[in-house]
Order: C-alpha cells, then sequence, then structure tokens
C-alpha cells in the first residue's frame, strides 16, 4: 500500500513504494528450478564402462569416442556414423601434432565392434589409441 503524506501546504501527497514481496517470491522459485535442473544438464552419454585396476588421465583437450549399447558412436558429445568417423578423425587431427583419441565402450558392447570402430580410428591417422575404463572398488592404485 503506498503511504499518505502531508506537504507543506496541508494537501495530501501519495507516496509510491515498491512491493518487492512477489519479486523476492519470483527469485526463489527461478533459483530452486535452476538448481534441480543443473544436474540434469550436464548429463553425458549413458555407458556401462567395463572395470580394471589401471586407468588413463585424461586431459581436457583429448577427444573422446563414445559407443553405447546401442552400438552409437560419439566424438565429444555429437553422433556420428561410422563410416564417416575415419574422415573425420582425419580432418580433426590434421593440423595437431599430438595424436591421442580415448575410446570408451560399453561393456555390452561385442568385442567385434569395438575392434572395427579401433580399426577406424587407426586408419584415420591416430598415433595413440586409449581404453577408458572405471576403477574396480576398493582397489585404487596408490600414487
Amino acid at each position: 500500500m503506498g503511504m499518505t503524506l502531508q506537504d507543506r501546504r496541508g494537501r495530501r501527497a501519495h507516496m509510491a513504494e515498491i512491493n518487492v514481496t512477489p519479486l523476492v517470491d519470483v527469485v526463489l522459485v527461478l533459483l530452486i528450478i535452476f538448481m534441480v535442473t543443473a544436474p540434469l544438464m550436464q548429463s553425458g552419454i549413458d555407458v556401462n564402462l567395463p572395470k580394471a585396476e589401471t586407468r588413463a588421465q585424461l586431459d581436457e583437450e583429448r577427444v573422446i569416442i563414445t559407443i553405447d549399447r546401442d552400438r552409437y558412436i560419439y566424438i565429444g558429445q555429437s553422433s556420428i556414423n561410422i563410416n564417416l568417423l575415419e574422415g573425420r578423425l582425419r580432418e580433426m587431427f590434421q593440423n595437431r601434432k599430438d595424436k591421442v583419441v580415448f575410446l570408451k565402450a560399453d561393456k555390452d558392447v561385442p568385442y567385434g565392434y569395438v575392434i572395427t570402430v579401433m580399426d577406424k580410428v587407426k586408419k584415420s591417422g591416430i598415433d595413440t589409441l586409449g581404453m577408458i575404463t572405471e576403477p574396480i572398488p576398493g582397489k585404487e592404485r596408490e600414487r
């Protein structure tokens, strides 16, 4: 509600004030929405990795190829056809000195299909192909 004041001449003057309660309500609702949806936005490709005692150190700049359970292939987050994989990798690494790729394959993908993808990667001129696995619980490697 506005406040009523009297000026020097005795007339009534209305003073407007801003009601911040609805603004605070809207901001809190938006904050809750962002807190709930933020973890969902960071989800990647769902892959059930095989377990191993050793694991490779990953740099943020490394290219990761993922094969999911349904045999879809991804470079980073973008899907690619297996027939286009070799050419796309050749383009990506054309001007790079360090030609390293990491492969994440779901453990339920047939071994022969993984080998086919690895063959395409090697044909594209990649020097080093690393495999990403999940560590075995309780067997963390000391450094």
